[in-house]
């Protein structure tokens, strides 16, 4: 059984089980009854299905893990945490989010207006909000707003220019006034692909020097008492922990001073995100180099050590980390729509009444090709298929022949996985890695996994089921965007192997995991994609099946995406139907494609699968 690495990157949230991907929780339903439970219902073209049991579930960890921390070093500062929005700000995960930390010190961070709205609608009383990025004085009158309405918040000033309109909005409205955190610009960066969120030359946060300027503005205006954090981030995804250990001294010795300076309201520490994922689905090849117990045994200790020393009291620890929390939650799953070696069978070979020697000599070894000759076959294969190619440039065979050439080398390299499939034979791997097969997925790459195309971010991939069968075709995936850069190559250095199916007798998906966070905030309407349809499973014993789908919401249809575009729809409409009029149709005809017409536009702009043939 081939496990597609499930072991490095799900930590047992996902298992294989009679040779099918399962959640493992409770029922254990497996991901492919799921899928097929939503297509019976209509819903085809790809889907992005939650699991809202696994934000809960990394919520409780990053919790549990700081909490052992803080009791196995005696730490005196208390652990709080806030979502980022910017990392996944769809309701169907921010809701469950929001109910399911109830009971935890964890809030909203929001870095626009807009999410500082949904913060302050939606985070529980009595939690952290934190707000970050750049302000103009209406957000941060919001902010006043939120203190107003009972709200814990913070505004966490990114220049000092923020700070003076803080002080001048703070001299406009009432009290009680949001808390301040200073945003500090470390010398130290993170790790990967994100470093360059940290730094001295990062986009955000005060220079020493600007960070004593605005100690003094706070002094003369009477609101030092206000500012209760300081707050540093060095990295969406830190893949090494030593840049974050040089960091957490670097930040605690600019807490003691800020201190000293008479800052004695200062009670937090905010470490910003970066808590990293596992993507990897190789041995070898990591996304990160610590756990989550080194994380916040680090952070813990580290802090504990500096104030220590400086004769400071320990704050309060407040971490950011939106990946971790939502990336494993969602899962997009894409059908297969066709393989394009398919074109490459017995069916397609029109061999003619004399064929150049050549193409008889392939055609015999096709034939004639068993277990012990194959991989000599395969090489005599490959050097015929040179020279007929080259012979088709000269001229001297024609286009018929040339097909029959690419058909029979295709039936070999077939013929030969399937004799060898079983034997890890280097040649076979070699072969296959310069004869990809190709696989079409139902799906955007650009809407779904932007990460994919813009950072060539890898997430694990694998089929849903046949899981007890080797897979033997080295995978190159395609989009249906019209885009070359639609496609996830196949690597060498990290292959994906597939399954030989006939999608015309049964249908095939694949599971793209991890990909809750980022990835819906980001994705584009390349060539007018829109989100997938989408559901909740969730988890209820008392139910026959253990589950039930929820929050399910569809795909916007053609219209609708033409509408957010601010296309006049009622005029694309009268258009078409003018069309139609205009047509030598006859008026039955005329009829008959305007309701076709109608439907289509009612409908998603994704593929329609054809369901499996059943053999008879």
């Amino acid at each position: 059984m081939v496990d597609y690495g499930i072991k490095f990157w799900s930590n047992d949230d996902f298992i294989i089980e009679d040779s099918v991907v399962k959640i493992n929780y409770k029922s254990k339903p497996a991901l492919i009854d799921i899928v097929l439970e939503a297509r019976e219902k209509g819903y085809r073209g790809p889907l992005l299905i939650r699991f809202p049991h696994l934000i809960e579930n990394q919520i409780d960890k990053i919790f549990c893990a700081f909490h052992s921390a803080i009791k196995e070093y005696s730490y005196k500062g208390s652990f709080k945490a806030v979502f980022p929005l910017k990392v996944n700000q769809m309701p169907n995960f921010i809701l469950p989010l929001v109910e399911l930390s109830e009971d935890k010190e964890y809030g909203l961070e929001a870095g626009s207006k807009s999410e500082l709205i949904v913060a302050m609608a939606y985070t529980n009383k009595g939690k952290p909000i934190t707000v970050n990025g750049f302000k103009d004085k209406e957000m941060i009158s919001l902010g006043f707003i939120a203190a107003n309405m009972g709200h814990d918040i913070t505004l966490t000033i990114e220049g000092l220019n923020e700070l003076e309109t803080i002080i001048e909005v703070a001299s406009e409205m009432s009290e009680p006034y949001p808390d301040i955190g200073l945003r500090i610009r470390l010398h130290s960066a993170g790790a990967g692909l994100w470093a360059k969120s940290g730094g001295i030359n990062s986009k955000f946060g005060l220079t020493s020097t600007e960070l004593l300027q605005a100690i003094k503005m706070l002094t003369k205006s009477n609101l030092l008492h206000k500012f209760t954090m300081i707050h540093f981030h060095i990295g969406s995804q830190i893949s090494d922990i030593s840049p974050l250990k040089k960091a957490i001294r670097e930040l605690g010795n600019i807490y003691a001073g800020l201190r000293k300076m008479g800052a004695t309201n200062l009670k937090s520490v905010n470490i910003g995100g970066g808590l990293a994922v596992e993507y990897t689905q190789h041995e070898g090849i990591n996304y990160k180099n610590y756990t989550l117990q080194e994380f916040s045994g680090d952070v813990v200790f580290s802090l504990k050590e500096i104030v220590k020393n400086k004769g400071e009291p320990e704050p309060d620890i407040f971490i950011e980390s939106g990946r971790f929390i939502a990336a494993n939650h969602a899962v997009l799953v894409a059908p297969v729509l066709e393989l394009f070696s398919h074109e490459y069978d017995e069916k397609a070979l029109d061999l003619k009444e004399e064929n150049p020697p050549l193409i008889e000599e392939l055609y015999d070894l096709y034939n004639t090709m068993v277990e012990k000759n194959a991989i000599e076959y395969l090489h005599d294969s490959l050097d015929h298929m040179e020279s007929l190619l080259t012979l088709f440039d000269l001229g001297y065979i024609d286009l018929q022949d040339r097909s029959n050439t690419e058909v029979l080398v295709h039936l070999i390299i077939k013929k030969v996985i399937k004799l060898l499939k079983y034997k890890n034979h280097n040649e076979i791997l070699r072969i296959q890695e310069s004869v990809q097969e190709r696989y079409l997925l139902n799906c955007s790459f650009f809407q779904s996994l932007p990460d994919y195309w813009g950072l060539a971010q890898n997430f694990p991939v694998m089929p849903l089921n046949r899981l007890n069968r080797r897979p033997t075709r080295a995978a190159s995936l395609w989009d249906i965007t019209c885009d070359s850069d639609g496609e996830i190559a196949f690597d060498a250095r990290k292959p994906l192997y597939l399954h030989e199916v006939d999608v015309s007798k049964e249908e095939y998906f694949l599971g793209f995991f991890l990909v809750g966070a980022y990835q819906e905030v980001l994705g584009m309407r390349h060539n007018l994609f829109t989100h997938p349809t989408e559901f909740s499973v969730v988890f209820d014993d008392e139910l026959n099946k253990g589950y039930e789908i929820e929050n399910l919401l569809e795909a916007q249809n053609i219209l609708d995406v033409l509408d957010d575009l601010d296309y006049d729809t009622k005029e694309i409409e009268r258009r078409l139907k003018a069309g139609l009029e205009e047509s030598e149709l006859s008026p039955e005809d005329k009829k008959d494609v305007l309701g076709k017409l109608y439907v289509m536009l009612s409908e998603n702009g994704y593929l329609k699968t054809i369901s499996p043939q059943k053999d008879s």
